[in-house]
């Protein structure tokens, strides 16, 4: 019995010491160089896709925009000028 709980206690604390070990290479790389380098290079890779998805809806926006103005002349209706609001509250 007493050797089951030195096994056990030594299972452990080899188990503790790995995790402190594995601990500080994770620390050490967090703070290293390589891992500053990569993070830049995904935060930009984020921005261009962010600046990229933001042109494809302004795209998106007026293309529809054009389709929507083009029906109203079809039909005879005159399109609101652009940035008015129909019945927005409030007078000018």
């Amino acid at each position: 019995m007493k050797s089951e709980i030195a096994g056990r206690a030594v299972g452990l604390v080899v188990t503790g010491l790995a995790g402190a070990a594995a601990y500080d290479g994770v620390k050490r790389f967090a703070r290293s160089k390589v891992f500053r380098s990569a993070a830049v290079s995904v935060t930009t890779w984020g921005l261009r896709s962010a600046r990229a998805a933001e042109t494809g809806a302004e795209k998106v926006r007026l293309a529809t925009a054009d389709l929507v103005s083009e029906a109203r002349d079809r039909i005879g209706e005159q399109a609101p000028p652009p940035g008015a609001a129909a019945g927005h509250g409030h007078e000018h």
